[in-house]
């Protein structure tokens, strides 16, 4: 990876970790309480070892703070330390750098004096506690150097090759990397025990989340401490070890690789699935519209190492049809066009939205319609007959609507609508919740009969919802997105990447997802996400959506994925 790519915040806008697109403004969203330091008797996650209580203390305010780097996340970094409390003092190669960053940290905190969110003493006493180092050797009484330089191993090897002959030796040096590996980074260091990730997401002052990632060689107290500290400055942070992605950039690839594969497959434009994913999914921004934001340049860098990393594993594949606009020089805002064009006077496409039809006056209900459960309630609620079909029978397969000339309409399972079985299908899509739902995407069998398509979007209609037609791809949008996002997070905890509920906060806090992956997973059932996976893996038997083992374990157990 070069780097990690913003992510919608509240209100729609974005937010990143390591980039931003110049002009980008993040608001700032109400921070989470800070989590509380790991108790001395709890084990730790990702595989270390149980701390002692004096190492899972965080660094004492009266201990300075060192930040390598000056640029928009160097300067976060030395804000958020020093607004704990911390003496901070910052570096930067180019002369001149630091001081200029010292000025712009000092005009920042004087408009949070403006909004009342400081007091001009406490302003003042910050700045005081704020010095611009010409040199690595003033570095020399650092408790903590958090470096943010750029995003080249070799360079981060030489800076904290040099750091460790300046710093005691109980000094921790961190790397606010999002895409290289700690390990390999530590693995010039004499003492490489005392080097771990701090991952903060841009802007450092405002989002909450860090991952504290451990390296091979990084020590229990070390990576306690820097947890501690994190928590002490008022963030939220996640212990992870050093994987491709950590946690977040990890997790969250199928977001975009689904949607740009069922642009691939021709069955939906880029604004109609962006669409789905908003009002159907929950999901703040589409991902059409957010690598647009990020920049595809940096999107598609992200996804190729992260699938280069993991020695071209298919379930990472890139896309295609990303890496053309990427050729193209589209990419995204800041080119004046991506996906979406931002010329002047640039329009957003709509999504092509079903015009009226009329609502069947009655639908039979077969089975259990499994995480669509609400929808014959809101049938009723509609004034639409209902008729209850059989029970669901062991083995009988999922539940359907039964529309007035016997097609069947049935939730996404990841096979097509379109099958040699005698019944005719209409697939619609996943909600994250049927009743406040805007938007529904169908996907009708090729043999769907004209008169059954318009009664399925009058029954949907009727429910208050617009209906997108989209073409006949297996697990249609939501469904498929959000199984993958499940499993993958289910995987980076059957690996031991981090913990289920850190996983779970990363996700939510790192990529403002509607609900974890893992609680959303425990919503639908392990078992129905396993089921569309393994349907998804028939059409598809690349490897791309092979369930996870750890997932095939929880379903077959009958177990959520959030416990432990």
């Amino acid at each position: 990876m070069t780097a990690a790519e913003p992510t919608p915040a509240p209100g729609g806008k974005a937010r990143a970790d390591s980039v931003r697109p110049s002009g980008d403004a993040a608001p700032a969203a109400p921070a989470p309480a800070p989590a509380a330091p790991a108790p001395a008797s709890a084990p730790a996650a990702a595989g270390t070892a149980p701390a002692t209580a004096q190492a899972t203390a965080p660094l004492g305010t009266d201990r300075t703070v060192a930040v390598v780097g000056t640029g928009t996340m160097g300067a976060g970094i030395a804000q958020v330390a020093l607004v704990a409390g911390h003496p901070v003092r910052l570096y930067d190669a180019v002369p001149g750098r630091a001081a200029e960053a010292a000025e712009g940290i000092a005009a920042r905190l004087g408009r949070l004096v403006e909004k009342g969110r400081m007091t001009p003493a406490g302003r003042d006493a910050a700045r005081a506690r704020l010095t611009p180092a010409a040199g690595i050797a003033e570095l020399a009484d650092a408790a903590l150097v958090v470096e943010a330089v750029a995003e080249d191993a070799e360079v981060k090897r030489g800076l904290f090759t040099a750091l460790e002959e300046v710093v005691a030796d109980d000094c921790l040096l961190a790397t606010n990397t999002s895409s290289l590996s700690v390990t390999a980074v530590a693995g010039a260091l004499r003492r490489p025990g005392r080097f771990l990730g701090l991952h903060f997401f841009n802007p450092a002052p405002l989002l909450p989340l860090v991952e504290v990632v451990s390296g091979f060689a990084t020590d229990a107290p070390a990576a306690d401490r820097a947890y501690a500290t994190a928590a002490a400055w008022g963030k939220t942070p996640v212990r992870c070890t050093d994987t491709p992605g950590f946690i977040v950039n990890r997790v969250a690839r199928p977001f975009y690789a689904e949607a740009f594969r069922v642009y691939e497959e021709r069955a939906a434009d880029p604004a109609t699935i962006d669409a789905v994913l908003r009002e159907s999914g929950g999901f703040r921004m589409g991902p059409f519209e957010l690598t647009d934001l990020i920049g595809q340049d940096v999107n598609e860098a992200v996804t190729h190492s992260v699938w280069e990393s993991f020695f071209r594993d298919p379930k990472f594949t890139p896309s295609l049809a990303q890496r053309r606009l990427v050729q193209s020089g589209l990419h995204g805002r800041k080119s004046g066009r991506g996906w979406y064009a931002y010329d002047e006077g640039a329009e957003r496409p709509a999504p092509p939205t079903a015009p009226p039809c009329e609502a069947p006056a009655g639908v039979t209900v077969h089975g259990d319609l499994g995480p669509a459960a609400p929808l014959p309630g809101l049938i009723e609620e509609a004034g639409i007959g209902i008729t209850r079909g059989e029970a669901a029978r062991p083995g009988a397969g999922a539940g359907f609507i039964a529309l007035p000339n016997g097609t069947r309409l049935a939730l996404a399972d990841g096979s097509p609508a379109t099958t040699d079985e005698a019944g005719m299908y209409i697939k619609f899509d996943l909600a994250l919740d049927y009743r406040t739902a805007a938007r529904i995407a169908l996907a009708p069998s090729e043999r769907a009969d004209p008169e059954a398509v318009a009664a399925a979007i009058g029954l949907f209609q009727a429910l208050g919802k617009q209906v997108s037609v989209v073409g006949d791809v297996p697990g249609l949008i939501v469904a498929r997105t959000v199984a993958l996002l499940v499993d993958f997070a289910a995987e980076a905890v059957g690996r031991g990447v981090a913990s289920a509920e850190d996983t779970d906060t990363a996700l939510r806090l790192g990529v403002n997802y509607p609900r974890g992956p893992l609680e959303w997973g425990d919503a639908l059932g392990a078992g129905w996400v396993r089921d569309v996976l393994l349907n998804l893996h028939r059409v598809y038997p690349t490897g791309r959506y092979a369930p996870s083992p750890y997932l095939l374990r929880r379903a077959a157990a009958g177990q959520n994925l959030l416990e432990s």
